[in-house]
């Protein structure tokens, strides 16, 4: 996974007022959880560019007082009409330690279904792994060449080493849906 290096100041004073005083400066209020006990910090609103607008995960060092945590992000609330950063929610990860984390999938290859007039559908973005952090890839790729048209890709087709699914094993990731133009081969009439 990708890394990012990030600084942060730690709040004193935890509260309406004060938060409102932090995000008025332009910073963004944050809590670190995971580890021996939560810590309230405030990071500027300009490093949340990098691992926020993009489908990768990071993995971020934060230095808080001097301080090094490694961790992920977990959450973020956003104003609602503005749609400016309000808080952020950060995980401490440590290496003996399993994570669950949404990763992003990635489609390679080209299906002879799409080729035949079907229409490639993807059913989600992200898929939930449990594992130790060092063993999390960057991304899922899914190779979709032996999809025809009718044929789909469950959670339960994937396989991952050393890692664990957390979604629901019969949840369909991607499929090849019939179109009016498409053009359905005797072989494929028949198997079906």
């Amino acid at each position: 996974m990708k890394k990012v290096s990030m600084s942060g100041s730690l709040r004193e004073n935890v509260g309406k007022k004060d938060a409102k005083a932090q995000r008025k400066a332009g910073n963004v209020v944050c809590v670190l959880y995971g580890g021996e006990g939560q810590i309230s910090f405030t990071l500027p609103l300009k490093k949340f560019e990098k691992i926020i607008f993009t489908p990768d995960i990071y993995v971020v060092d934060l230095e808080i007082s001097g301080k090094v945590y490694t961790a992920i992000l977990k959450e973020v609330q956003y104003h609602p009409v503005t749609d400016s950063i309000l808080h952020a929610d950060f995980y401490q990860v440590f290496e003996d330690k399993a994570v669950t984390i949404n990763i992003p999938l990635k489609f390679t290859g080209t299906s002879p279904g799409v080729i035949a007039g079907g229409k490639l559908v993807s059913k989600i973005r992200k898929i939930g792994l449990k594992g130790l952090i060092k063993d999390i890839p960057e991304n899922v790729e899914i190779n979709i060449s032996a999809l025809k048209v009718g044929m789909s890709i469950r959670i339960k087709d994937i396989n991952l080493d050393n890692l664990t699914l957390t979604d629901n094993p019969n949840n369909v990731v991607v499929s090849v849906n019939v179109t009016r133009g498409v053009v359905i081969t005797e072989e494929e009439a028949a198997a079906e």
